[in-house]
Parts: structure tokens; C-alpha cells; sequence
């Protein structure tokens, strides 16, 4: 228990409340949400498909391959592992899932976005304005640790 107790400290004063803070948050929200994308990987292709943006050949690598990725830096985001790749990653494919939603809104696409459950009817009716709001403030904590962990670390070795 004192090796855990000692990694939380260490954590905590390197990266400081609001660091942790999102780094815990994106990690639980990925490691969510690869869950039922991992347990359900047709319905996940059939999602990625509804989106009319992957070429067909590209739709079952991505419904096999994206879940298993979300789960693994959701696990390095809140053990602070690997942490430039982790938010570098995590960052790029949270502006890549809000850019997709943002592009299929603007051509009146209303489709189920399959982001934490695969199955339509667990979201009931809500509208795809909804789905990118809420990445759009799951990208906040990103863009966050993105600003800090390459132009904190910049400005600390220009300092130097």
C-alpha cells in the first residue's frame, strides 16, 4: 500500500491538481468507453460505417483495433504512463471523433455516434448536437494536458 500512497504523492506534486484531475477524467472516460466498442465490435463497424467517412476496407480494422487503443491509454492517462504518446494520441483522436461528428451534422446526418455504447436505443433520441457538446467538453481537459505537457515542458527547457 505505501508503493501506491508513494506514486499518488509523487504524481500529485509533479503534475499538480488540475493535470491530474484531467488525466483522470479522459482516462476513465476512454477506458468507459472502449467497453462495450470491445464486447460488440459489429455493432461498433456498423456505427463507424453509418458515419460515411472511412472507405470500406478501413470500417472492421477500425471497429477492432480503436476500442482496444482507447482502452490502453485510457489505463497509461490515469497510471501516468507514457505520458507525451498518451496525450499526444488521445488529444489527436478526440479532435478527430468531434471533427467527424461536426462533418456529418453540417450534411444533416443524424446518426447514433456508437461513442459509449454500440447499441442506438441506449442513447433514446438525443440529437447529434448533443454528442458534440459533450466531446467538445471532453476535449477541453485534452487540449489541457496537450498545452501542458508540450508547451509547459517547451517554455521549463527554454527557461533552462
Amino acid at each position: 500500500m505505501a508503493g501506491v500512497t508513494d506514486f499518488l504523492k509523487r504524481t500529485w506534486k509533479r503534475d499538480g491538481v488540475w493535470a491530474l484531475s484531467a488525466r483522470l477524467i479522459l482516462g476513465a472516460v476512454f477506458m468507459y468507453a472502449s467497453i462495450d466498442k470491445i464486447a460488440h465490435p459489429a455493432s461498433l463497424a456498423e456505427a463507424v460505417y453509418n458515419y460515411q467517412i472511412l472507405p470500406g476496407f478501413l470500417i472492421n480494422p477500425t471497429a477492432l483495433v480503436l476500442p482496444w487503443l482507447e482502452l490502453v491509454l485510457g489505463v497509461f492517462l490515469v497510471l501516468g504512463l507514457f505520458q507525451e504518446g498518451s496525450v499526444l494520441i488521445v488529444t489527436g483522436l478526440m479532435v478527430v471523433f468531434l471533427g467527424a461528428m461536426v462533418f456529418n451534422l453540417a450534411r444533416g446526418l443524424d446518426i447514433h455516434c456508437g461513442c459509449f455504447s454500440t447499441a442506438a436505443d441506449v442513447t433514446g433520441d438525443a440529437p447529434m448536437v448533443w454528442y458534440v457538446i459533450r466531446d467538445g467538453l471532453f476535449l477541453i481537459p485534452a487540449v489541457y494536458l496537450f498545452t501542458r505537457t508540450f508547451l509547459g515542458k517547451a517554455q521549463l527547457e527554454e527557461a533552462a
